[in-house]
């Protein structure tokens, strides 16, 4: 069997190229780390995947340089109305829309450098597959599988196989990541399982081409059509250019089975609008709340799908493998960069599983809530009893309905307050998650952000590494050590000076620490002696913590 060395030996293998594998790739490619990602399959088609890009992941996308490529591609142009509207019929009466739903309006806001976007999965594989091309120190391996790998002290040894042929070869690397999804090889190599509940509701995806639906219905344009009759309960919606919609019926029964002709009978129905339509692609996916057991184990992580599956209302999934990509890949980085301690990889888990358990309750919450637990008794009448069915269900979906479709928190809002490369100034334990996201600096949040008075983002002048944000009122001293710091442990220092007074309210302090994820790491007046060593993970020691504890306070 082959082995895979040199010069162009990966420091990092990926097994999968879906959003968390690509990301994960330009995270590191754009860090000149060296890394391979292995992927089995041809991604291609119309897959009835993801549909929203929020705010986070779009910022991640700012950071590599490809927001504006995502904005270009988006089928609709980036000023088309994220509406969300609940009818009973899409060729019947309205009960009840949300404007601008998921935090897609363009227009500029204090609270995230980029808003969300909706666009078919595929549109951001094919940008994210293009960034990761364009890097040198990113090797694309298609049509190749990971068959098993072993660990030692220095690294990993991985063998492939071509589906083509069925010839193996062996790779080495420091590292090897799962974002292989929920079917995960990586993750059944390092005996991680999956807890939770599988089944929470059974459903079918259909993409179908429905030339000239958009203009055969009276609600508008929008994203997405909760039709709520007892005939047919669902979701439909367009997604791309060229009359693509997708049409999604919910709380099928066990065993149910839908031919094509079926199908189409299907959309007939439930719309109550009856054009040509044209079935591409049908599945069946069923909703789950699975969570690993561990995201690691040695050498080996699990990112995306691999570790966590739940309910795809609110659109988060996609977008949290994402997240784990950035978390993991900056730590990598520092690792293989030597300025990052081994600990530092150890706070992957800790940091995202919090994140992650507080989005799947979001999301089993909304999905309790379906389309086929809306329906009323006559919820089509046209009488005066049936405008009255229509109002009541109108204040429980905008009652119920409004965390689902507003919940910039559940996107912006997390803490990694637990972390032990966070620096706790005592401000997170009064922390708590909330829908309605309000900026915090206290350690482990998000940095909050503020377009500045030329319109520059002040994201955009963070650093790769650490940021030291020094705000009016910082003494020269306090910034001069933590300089020296910086210089003398080799730890990536950008210090930025923002005369901006609005900030101080906002950040609380005149000197705060934000990680390369743009997390806050440590604030505070006086620079403690070590903090570096601390937040890069190499010294975690429960001595240093406490003494960093007492500085920051």
């Amino acid at each position: 069997m082959a082995l895979v060395a040199g010069d162009a030996e990966p420091q990092v293998i990926i097994v999968g190229s879906g959003p968390a594998g690509l990301a994960l790739a330009i995270e590191l490619g754009t860090r000149s780390i060296r890394c391979r990602l292995i992927e089995r399959n041809e991604r291609a088609g119309h897959a009835p995947r993801a549909k929203t890009t929020n705010a986070r992941t779009r910022e991640h996308l700012r950071r590599w340089g490809i927001a504006d490529r995502l904005a270009a591609a988006s089928p609709f142009g980036i000023d088309y109305p994220s509406n969300i509207h609940f009818v009973t019929r899409l060729g019947g009466p309205g009960i009840a829309r949300f404007d601008h739903a998921l935090s897609c309006s363009p227009e500029r806001d204090h609270r995230y450098s980029e808003h969300s976007q909706w666009i078919p999965q595929y549109k951001l594989e094919a940008v994210l597959l293009e960034r990761a091309r364009s890097l040198d120190s990113v090797q694309l391996s298609f049509g190749q599988e990971l068959v098993g790998f072993e660990q030692d002290a220095s690294g990993v040894t991985a063998r492939i196989r071509d589906v083509v042929d069925g010839s193996e070869v062996q790779a080495r690397s420091s590292y090897i990541v799962g974002a292989d999804g929920a079917r995960s090889t990586v993750r059944d190599l390092i005996g991680a399982t999956m807890v939770g509940t599988y089944g929470l509701s059974r459903n079918y995806n259909t993409i179908f081409h429905a030339p000239g639906l958009a203009d055969a219905h009276p609600h508008g344009p929008g994203i997405m059509y909760w039709q709520l009759n007892p005939d047919v309960p669902s979701l439909i919606g367009p997604m791309d250019e060229g009359d693509l919609w997708y049409f999604m019926p919910t709380g099928l029964p066990p065993g149910a089975r839908h031919s094509e002709e079926e199908t189409l009978d299907l959309i007939r129905r439930s719309t109550g609008i009856d054009l040509p339509y044209r079935i591409l692609s049908s599945d069946e996916w069923i909703a789950s709340r699975l969570l690993a057991d561990r995201y690691s184990r040695g050498r080996a992580f699990l990112v995306g799908d691999a570790c966590h599956l739940h309910p795809p209302f609110g659109g988060y999934g996609m977008n949290m493998g994402v997240a784990d990509s950035v978390d993991l890949g900056w730590k990598i980085a520092a690792v293989l960069e030597g300025w990052g301690g081994e600990s530092l990889l150890d706070s992957y888990e800790i940091e995202r599983r919090p994140a992650h358990e507080y989005v799947m309750d979001e999301a089993q919450a909304n999905h309790a809530l379906a389309p086929n637990q809306l329906v009323r008794d006559g919820i089509e009448d046209a009488t005066p009893e049936g405008e009255q069915v229509r109002r009541e269900l109108a204040d429980l979906i905008w009652s119920e309905k409004t965390p689902e479709f507003y919940g910039l928190g559940v996107v912006l809002g997390y803490c990694y307050r637990d972390s032990p490369i966070i620096v706790d100034d005592g401000s997170a334990r009064a922390w708590e998650a909330s829908r309605d996201y309000v900026p915090s600096a206290s350690p482990g949040c998000l940095a909050p952000h503020r377009w500045l008075e030329d319109g520059t983002s002040l994201y955009d002048l963070f650093g790769q590494g650490f940021t030291l944000v020094v705000l009016d009122g910082a003494e020269d001293d306090q910034v001069g050590a933590a300089r020296r710091e910086a210089i003398a442990t080799g730890t990536p220092l950008k210090i930025l000076h923002v005369p901006d007074p609005a900030l101080l309210d906002t950040y609380s302090a005149s000197l705060t620490l934000v990680r390369p994820d743009q997390h806050v790491a440590w604030r505070g007046e006086v620079w403690p002696e070590g903090l570096l060593a601390r937040v890069s993970g190499r010294r975690a020691d429960e001595t240093a913590i406490a003494e960093l504890a007492a500085c920051a306070a």
